[in-house]
């Protein structure tokens, strides 16, 4: 029995040996992979975190559609302005979003203005009779601001 004992405490005190006075050698060997786990592994966590959080909180801007015809703009003297590019009815007095090609309230054709020369031709025509400008027009989506100040503060004067 005490030789079973001081076997036990042989063992204890072996394990409390390597644990006290360890293999030097071999933990200079691991000082890289130390290096890595306790510098760079936390570096890269907190950039990655960093970045994490700009993109979660970065600033978008506010977006509304504006969907189907709406009036043709006047200027000062209240004559109609036409959008270059877009498709547009003369009888009604309205603008349609890019890609319509017959008015909505006459069954009528629209008419495009080409940004290039100028000139008017219908809408379901893609080449301008006069520059040969290829307007293929499809529908896209129209990006309105919002109306009035912005959010938190006064208009800019």
């Amino acid at each position: 029995m005490i030789e079973h004992i001081q076997e036990i405490w042989a063992q204890v005190l072996t394990v409390i040996g390597q644990i006290v006075s360890p293999d030097w050698s071999g933990l200079i060997g691991l000082l890289p992979i130390f290096l890595l786990i306790g510098v760079i592994g936390p570096i890269l966590t907190i950039g990655a975190l960093a970045w994490f959080y700009y993109f979660v909180t970065k600033p978008r801007p506010k977006v509304v559609v504006e969907e189907g015809p709406r009036s043709v703009p006047l200027d000062e003297l209240g004559n109609a302005v036409y959008p270059v590019g877009l498709p547009y009815c003369v009888r009604d007095g309205l603008v349609f979003d890019s890609g319509t090609t017959r008015c909505e309230v006459d069954q009528g054709d629209l008419t495009v203005t080409c940004p290039m020369c100028g000139l008017g031709r219908r809408a379901d025509i893609s080449t301008c009779g006069n520059c040969g400008l290829v307007l293929k027009v499809e529908r896209r989506l129209q990006i309105v601001p919002p109306a009035g100040a912005p959010p938190g503060g006064a208009a800019l004067a």
